[in-house]
């Protein structure tokens, strides 16, 4: 009896290696990227008390939240994630490629560019200590930078999990997504009765559920839905995060807010579920205008500039963000104005183009580890030893996510470096352990025990 083969991907893009990228999820990705730095870049609201700072949030304005319903794009994120590299791995197995080997390629474009960022604030806080600058300030740009880590945490996982989400979807289709928002319910229900640190749990069923979405749209599942099709995807979505919001505990706000009891961001919800449906039912109706949109030349010089340094881009814009705050308060003694009054509105094209500026600068300096070739990487892949080292990178940015670089001068000298080392160290052997290749000797007597084709069919 002969075992059935899984049917071959219907994506396009996914069943021709080589033919080309998806437009499409270059602009989303590009865009939500683009759209987080400004957001990011906006949302401080400083002032200052003494030398201490105080650090609000422009989005705990009144009707603000309104706004994170679009601004929330970290779901668009791992979507067009999910879509990448479901496409990625479909070509890696065209070629003959085992999981093991194509996910070091993909290690070594995540963590890599953590190296630098590393490398450059892990000394930093303490040369700016010695230099005067004060404590506090210092403290909370240290505690800030290294926080978006959780993003390549749960990247980390999502990539490691691509061969298995991408063969469960060949198996079932979108059926997958059922077991995944139910849990993701459940584990609200469980959160929202009193057991709050299940909720974390969500950390995956919520962004593994948004993920399978963009394995589903590599695989061609919406190429038939049309733009009326959409816009009635969209239009549920966005009711379904409505109900939520409207009978249930859910905030209303789609980012966390400060002192708030609830945030449906930290942990997740599964109002990012539904928000996501929301967010992409819009996108794939208007699809065809976006499509021109990024041929329009402007558009796709940027598009060419970005997409390949995404991830240098998100890294680095809370340095570039530190550096415009230490200006503004430490160097001109000045604060940000009233959050969209008429002097912030004035102001923040100023901001954002002299933030720009740092970041652009950043991005020249770093962008070359996040393109840098993998080709050596790939080859004579352990799985035992990649997934060990992904494991350990991932413990390492979640360490320093929570951390940071922030130094520990409370407790002697030899402790300055104590945790932010650790964690870093932890990166770093992650990193060498998941992407050193075999010794020839090794591959060389794995490929001698390989059968051959011939007698593989036999």
């Amino acid at each position: 009896m002969t075992t059935p083969t899984a049917a071959p991907p219907r994506s396009p893009a996914a069943a021709h290696p080589g033919r080309g990228r998806d437009v499409l999820l270059d602009l989303i990705r590009s865009g939500a990227i683009a759209l987080v730095v400004v957001q990011h870049w906006l949302m401080p609201v400083i002032t200052r008390d003494g030398d201490a700072l105080v650090a609000g949030n422009a989005l705990s304005a009144p009707g603000a939240w309104a706004w994170t319903w679009v601004g929330q794009v970290m779901p668009l994120v791992f979507f067009a994630s999910g879509a990448a590299g479901a496409i990625s791995w479909a070509r890696t197995r065209a070629k003959g490629g085992e999981p093991a080997g194509w996910l070091v390629g993909r290690l070594h474009r995540l963590v890599l560019p953590v190296a630098a960022l590393v490398v450059v604030w892990l000394p930093l806080p303490v040369v700016l200590l010695a230099l005067g600058v004060p404590g506090q300030p210092l403290h909370l740009a240290a505690s800030t930078v290294p926080q978006l880590l959780w993003f390549l945490v749960v990247q980390l996982i999502l990539v490691a999990l691509t061969p298995l989400t991408v063969a469960l979807h060949r198996r079932f289709g979108l059926a997958v997504l059922v077991p995944l928002v139910l849990g993701a319910a459940a584990v609200d229900v469980l959160r929202f009765a009193g057991v709050p640190l299940v909720g974390y749990v969500n950390a995956i069923l919520v962004w593994v559920a948004v993920h399978q979405v963009g394995v589903a749209y590599a695989d061609g599942r919406f190429a038939g839905l049309g733009r009326r099709g959409a816009a009635l995807v969209g239009v549920a979505g966005l009711a379904a995060t409505a109900a939520l919001v409207g009978l249930g505990p859910y905030p209303a706000s789609m980012i966390g807010m400060p002192g708030a009891p609830v945030s449906n961001m930290s942990p997740p919800t599964l109002c990012l579920v539904t928000l996501a449906i929301a967010q992409l039912g819009v996108l794939f109706a208007l699809k065809p205008a976006l499509v021109r949109f990024a041929a329009w030349r402007p558009v796709e010089r940027g598009l060419a500039v970005l997409a390949p340094r995404t991830m240098t881009v998100f890294l680095w814009h809370m340095s570039a963000l530190v550096v415009g705050v230490g200006v503004l308060t430490l160097g001109v003694g000045s604060h940000t104005p009233d959050p969209f009054g008429p002097l912030w509105l004035a102001g923040a094209p100023l901001w954002i183009g002299g933030l720009l500026v740092v970041l652009v600068v950043l991005v020249r300096a770093f962008g070359s580890l996040e393109s840098r070739s993998t080709t050596a990487g790939r080859r004579g892949a352990s799985p035992v030893a990649v997934y060990t080292g992904l494991v350990l990178a991932a413990g390492g940015m979640l360490g320093l996510a929570a951390h940071g670089f922030a130094p520990r001068v409370d407790a002697g000298l030899l402790a300055v470096f104590a945790e932010p080392t650790a964690w870093s160290a932890l990166v770093a052997v992650g990193y060498l352990v998941a992407t050193r290749p075999l010794p020839l000797r090794f591959t060389a007597q794995r490929g001698a025990t390989r059968p051959s084709g011939r007698a593989a069919r036999a």
